[in-house]
């Protein structure tokens, strides 16, 4: 059966087995490894027992966040996926291709929070290529790929869970697709929800990183003795996160709904959007598996730094299939959603916006 492409975001786990992963270049005994589906990072092996992370991603710029804002989450777009192989990021090298509308003070704002935020968490930018061209335009600006070297034991990823693991989550779901709508939308949270709320929301902002929940996660331990897999719940959000862990580690999952962080702000203004919060892009909502004996030393170390977290699961064999108890207390499967809401409802609501205007 040929599959049509999504008319939007990430290519479905389906088409990427069929048309990337058959075709991966030269094989390498030193890649560890590859591109996977649910996957965040490359791992290739260095002589004396380092490796070598590796992530991509486009440079995400959204002119109506603020050049600082946008800066900042580009940034961190891009070392949260090398921060969940619980190795602090180091190097990034990044390709802007400009649209001829952005004008120099604009690139200079840009450009300014991309260095200090690179310079406050320790990444150096070693390369690059940097233009303006036709046909170029925002929120897409090019690649970058951030890269992370360490000790190949302290090195984990999202294809590492394991049986009897206990499933832990960060901030709950729907973290970013409400930051977004907040920053985008600001007049219409706040002529429904108040100014206050608003206020609540736009610092949403600023919860759409997981650098720090996956630094702070590794500090209890690694493997055998702590954290064995990390995955952030970016499109296709938790509970496309959820599945992606378990399909690349080849386990089933058991998980509670009840169980998470529940955010009153995140809720009030989804609601507003028609968005589900589950399966909604959640840049800043870490999805980790540990052993059981270490969940309540990671739970402690994140609650410690203001990170809320809960245990919300557990780790099953792959024959134990995924399931989820909703809020009503039901079981049902736990499914991948495929097609992220969030940028349908973006585009709905950014026209009627427009409409209005």
């Amino acid at each position: 059966m040929t599959r049509e492409l999504p008319a939007l975001g990430k290519l479905d786990p389906g088409s990427f087995r069929e048309l990337i992963l058959p075709r991966l270049g030269r094989r390498r005994p030193e890649v560890v490894i590859g591109p996977r589906a649910g996957v965040d990072v490359g791992v290739i092996e260095l002589p004396g027992g380092q490796v070598l992370v590796t992530t991509t991603d486009p440079v995400f710029v959204v002119p109506r966040y603020g050049w600082e804002r946008s800066a900042w989450f580009a940034v961190h777009i891009l070392a949260s996926d090398v921060a969940t192989s619980g190795l602090p990021p180091c190097y990034l090298t990044i390709d802007l291709n400009l649209p001829p509308s952005l004008e120099r003070a604009e690139l200079d704002a840009l450009w300014s929070t991309i260095h200090a935020e690179c310079d406050r968490l320790g990444m150096a930018i070693v390369s690059g290529h940097t233009g303006r061209y036709q046909g170029c335009d925002f929120p897409m600006l090019g690649g970058a790929t951030v890269i992370a070297v360490g000790p190949r034991e302290r090195c984990v990823a999202a294809c590492l869970a394991r049986p009897g693991d206990q499933v832990l989550v960060t901030k709950g779901p729907g973290i970013e697709a409400a930051g977004l709508f907040a920053a985008s939308f600001p007049e219409r949270v706040a002529a429904r929800r108040g100014e206050a709320f608003a206020a609540e929301a736009a610092r949403l902002f600023y919860q759409m990183s997981v650098v720090e929940d996956a630094l702070t996660a590794v500090e209890a331990g690694v493997g055998d003795d702590g954290v064995t897999a990390m995955h952030d719940a970016t499109e296709c959000g938790l509970l496309g996160a959820l599945v992606e862990v378990a399909e690349a580690s080849g386990v089933g999952l058991r998980v509670e709904e009840s169980e998470l962080v529940a955010s009153p702000t995140v809720a009030g203004v989804l609601e507003l959007f028609d968005v589900d919060p589950l399966a909604a892009i959640s840049e800043g909502t870490l999805v980790l598996t540990c052993r059981p004996h270490k969940a309540a030393e990671v739970l402690a170390r994140l609650a410690d730094r203001g990170i809320a977290a809960r245990a919300v699961g557990e780790v099953l064999e792959r024959g134990a299939g995924l399931t989820l108890r909703d809020r009503r207390g039901a079981w049902r499967e736990l499914r991948h959603p495929v097609v992220d809401p969030f940028w349908a409802a973006y585009a709905r609501a950014a026209s009627e916006e427009g409409t209005r205007g």
